[in-house]
């Protein structure tokens, strides 16, 4: 059957950046996407082959320099910037092209937020970019998805990989009332692709190779306030949150273990009380996936895919939920779930050019 659905011109400003990149390789593949411009800062002029090899049917690409003019003429554009570079960039786009900012730029609601850990102006707020948040009403009742908010959007705010991985860790469990937000505990297994492709001496496989580093430890990851925020979407009134990421010798993935007491009224609750509040929450997600009871998310099953694999679990004796979340930092961590929002804000199929099936082995 021919689509009758139009064909979307789409510029990727950082496409040498493994954001960028990513997004790329998922628009070569959708079926309602044509890729126009490709932009970059310090590697314009270069083929886009020799800084993204992988991607061959673009490899003969000649970068552009990123502005406004070269973006100009797209019906989609995408910013794959260094954090504080976005806002000029897409303060100069037409309000009729849907911007997708990957950057963290536009995703607090809080300038004093954003100032604090950013540490320049705040940009100003763009609609969120994922779809499964839950807004609930803090008694228990979801009112909605954020995916409601995205149909028509024509900016909108990428969310962060980690922030990702612990919202829907933990979401169901604050929306329903079963798992307190005062008290939250995230510790996280990240890949190297995570901090980006700049050359730094503790990013050299020889620094990382056989070993495993924290990194922003003691509250001062700039995403711990992009995770509270979504707690606070979710029905959450006070949120506590201890956040600390770990670098592993992998290129991809991220693996979130996040645990919460149980909140008053629940301590009762059984392991599967627990589940059955997860199982509800996510059923008919097609990119969220609650394994079978036992079964326990890794990484390696979900490199390439836009899929979250999701367990959870009661630790009795501690008094606490254990939620454990696997994606891939680079899909549904960033670029799948930028083409997600961006399906969803056109109208297209929220699952248009994206896979759940991973690579193996």
């Amino acid at each position: 059957m021919v689509s009758t659905q139009p064909q979307l011109r789409v510029a990727v400003a950082g496409a040498s950046g493994y954001a960028g990149g990513e997004f790329l390789r998922l628009a070569a593949g959708h079926p309602h996407l044509e890729v126009g411009t490709v932009t970059a800062h310090s590697n314009a002029g270069s083929r886009l082959g020799e800084l993204q090899p992988h991607l061959r049917s673009l490899a003969g690409r000649v970068l552009a320099p990123t502005t406004p003019e070269a973006l100009a003429g797209h019906d989609v554009v995408v910013l794959g910037l260094p954090h504080g570079a976005s806002g000029e960039v897409a303060a100069q786009l037409p309000d009729d092209v849907l911007v997708l900012d990957l950057g963290a730029d536009h995703r607090l609601a809080s300038a004093a937020d954003w100032e604090s850990f950013y540490g320049s102006p705040h940009a100003g707020t763009w609609p969120y970019g994922l779809p499964e948040l839950i807004h609930a009403d803090g008694a228990g009742a979801v009112t909605g998805h954020q995916r409601d908010h995205l149909a028509g959007a024509r900016r909108v705010a990428v969310p962060g990989c980690n922030v990702t991985a612990v919202t829907l860790a933990l979401q169901p469990g604050v929306a329903a009332g079963l798992a307190s937000p005062a008290d939250v505990v995230a510790v996280l297994a990240n890949g190297y692709s995570g901090a980006g492709k700049a050359l730094k001496p503790h990013l050299l496989a020889a620094e990382g190779l056989g070993s495993a580093a924290p990194y922003a430890v003691g509250g001062t990851h700039r995403h711990i306030p992009e995770i509270t925020q979504n707690l606070r979407s979710a029905g959450a009134d006070d949120v506590s949150i201890s956040f600390t990421p770990t670098l592993v010798p992998m290129s991809r993935g991220i693996l979130a273990t996040v645990t919460a007491r149980l909140a008053p009224g629940h301590e009762d609750a059984t392991a599967d009380d627990v589940r059955a509040v997860w199982h509800d929450a996510y059923a008919g997600e097609p990119f969220v996936d609650l394994l079978p009871a036992g079964q326990w998310p890794s990484t390696a099953a979900t490199l390439g895919a836009n899929t979250a694999l999701v367990q959870v679990t009661l630790d009795r004796a501690a008094g606490r939920v254990v939620a454990v979340v696997a994606i891939d930092n680079l899909v549904k961590g960033t670029a799948g779930q930028a083409v997600q929002a961006m399906n969803l804000a056109l109208g297209l199929p929220e699952t248009a050019g994206l896979v759940t099936e991973g690579v193996a082995p």
